[in-house]
């Protein structure tokens, strides 16, 4: 797919139109954090901003990105075409150069894509990028960047990870950038930073192949560390296991069961359950987990509701349509509020096990990616006495989320995709609904000696606990 192409003002309306109307028909929390009168004050102003013939890329950028931001569900977003994604990942584009780890108050860098720059460097505290300060430049950005209610943590950690992407998409390119930055005495400086262009740069096509390997856990065992790992410090006494994902890929089921079988012959007291990077998964994948270290019976939710019990004449617009327009036929019933409930997660009891249940000390590590399935987790064993959340907020909201099913909407005549969750989700034994992601029991921010020094300083933490627990003991 060429993307370069533009389409008509009249197609792109035709999609938006779609769009709305499925939305207002279909998202289960479409109004849950944005009230209704606002969402038909953004719905109009979208589609008045419809004016010329854009690409894709200007389409979701200037019009479907920040429609789907304004509902502040983490599930609803848009995304390109396969084929022109692929495309995408296959030619490196020019891009602001620079890499940075950001958090509120603090932008320092951690990567130049132009290597030759011997000014900028890793560990550089940057102040202003063209005149914009960390605040100025995550207010522009943040409009754009869907959250779980206001719990804006995973949009800094999305930033760290890739901010040329960002800056190019939303802010746009330029042939040069001011970058004012503090050096190593705390005086101001400013430097020039080049735009980066791959086509100059001799390490673009080994970039592009790495980014693009794919692993197949069922052909590669020994790969299957990229989803899930489990390593065992008998000398610290202490096991980190580190899940990244709960999908359907790493076999989770049977690497949790024997898991807990080495955690108990071997008598581990300290187990962290890293999951920083666990932008959730399947339910089931969650449950499992929980029971091995819950010590009570629990539910996955207080009610888990969709808006109507099937997809109607909608349901062509959907992928895999028809499956899901089937399971919410037969999972879901009408209650007096009106709404279909999913009764199997609202009523269904967990127990744990009695077989290798661990009763130690365990460590969760949370932060922003922390989402959606792993924050169901988080907030299971929140508040047990053997179990510290450490971290930051998570990116899924503590109150509930939307999802369980999460199709694509698929506009025909641009063929963008609009992630659409079709159940709203609150959480077993909820706290109240103030848009705000599960809280750590310790907090742990990033620093800036981190930063620079490579360190992981929520670990540093928890082996600070397990060391002075030792030596009072």
């Amino acid at each position: 797919m060429d993307p370069a192409k533009k389409f008509p003002a009249e197609a792109l309306r035709k999609d938006y139109a779609l769009l709305r109307k499925i939305m207002e028909e279909f998202h289960p929390a479409l109004y849950w954090y944005t009230p209704k009168d606002s969402m038909d004050y953004y719905f109009n102003k979208y589609y008045n901003a419809i004016t010329d013939s854009m690409t894709r890329q200007q389409f979701g950028f200037t019009i479907l990105a920040p429609l789907t931001t304004k509902v502040h569900c983490g599930h609803t977003s848009f995304n390109y075409p396969r084929a022109y994604s692929k495309r995408q990942r296959e030619h490196v584009q020019p891009s602001f150069p620079l890499f940075m780890k950001i958090w509120p108050d603090t932008m320092v860098l951690t990567s130049n894509l132009n290597k030759q720059d011997s000014i900028l460097k890793r560990g550089t505290l940057i102040t202003r990028i063209n005149g914009l300060d960390v605040r100025q430049l995550t207010d522009t950005l943040f409009q754009f960047m869907p959250t779980d209610g206001f719990a804006e943590n995973i949009n800094y950690i999305r930033l760290s990870a890739a901010f040329p992407y960002y800056h190019r998409n939303i802010i746009g390119l330029s042939k040069c950038y001011t970058v004012e930055y503090t050096d190593s005495a705390g005086d101001e400086r400013t430097a020039s930073a080049a735009l980066f262009d791959p086509a100059n740069d001799s390490l673009a096509k080994s970039f592009i192949r790495n980014r693009n390997r794919q692993i197949d856990p069922e052909e590669k065992p020994a790969k299957w560390e990229n989803f899930r790992s489990l390593k065992i410090d008998t000398t610290s006494s202490l096991a980190v296991m580190t899940v990244h994902s709960f999908g359907s890929k790493g076999r989770l089921p049977s690497f949790f069961r024997k898991s807990f079988r080495q955690l108990q012959k071997k008598g581990i007291p300290n187990l962290v359950i890293d999951l920083r990077t666990n932008g959730g998964g399947k339910v089931n994948n969650y449950t499992t987990l929980a029971r091995y270290i819950r010590n009570t019976p629990f539910k996955v939710a207080d009610t888990v509701t969709a808006m109507h019990n099937g997809l109607g004449r909608y349901k062509r617009y959907f992928s895999s349509g028809w499956i899901n327009s089937l399971i919410l036929f037969f999972t879901t019933r009408k209650k007096e509020d009106g709404r279909y409930h999913f009764r199997y997660w609202e009523n269904h009891v967990f127990h744990p096990r009695k077989k290798n249940h661990y009763s130690g000390k365990v460590f969760v590590l949370i932060n922003g990616p922390t989402f959606s399935a792993s924050t169901l987790f988080a907030h299971a064993v929140k508040g047990q006495s053997n179990v510290l959340l450490v971290g930051e907020e998570a990116g899924g909201g503590a109150h509930g989320n939307s999802g369980i099913l999460i199709p694509d909407v698929v506009l025909p005549e641009t063929r963008m995709k609009v992630r659409m969750p079709l159940f709203r989700l609150v959480q077993f034994n909820h706290v109240p609904k103030d848009g705000r992601g599960v809280m750590p029991d310790i907090y742990v921010p990033p620093t800036v000696e981190n930063v620079r020094q490579g360190r992981d300083g929520k670990m540093d933490k928890v082996m600070e606990i397990i060391y002075d627990s030792s030596a009072t003991q």
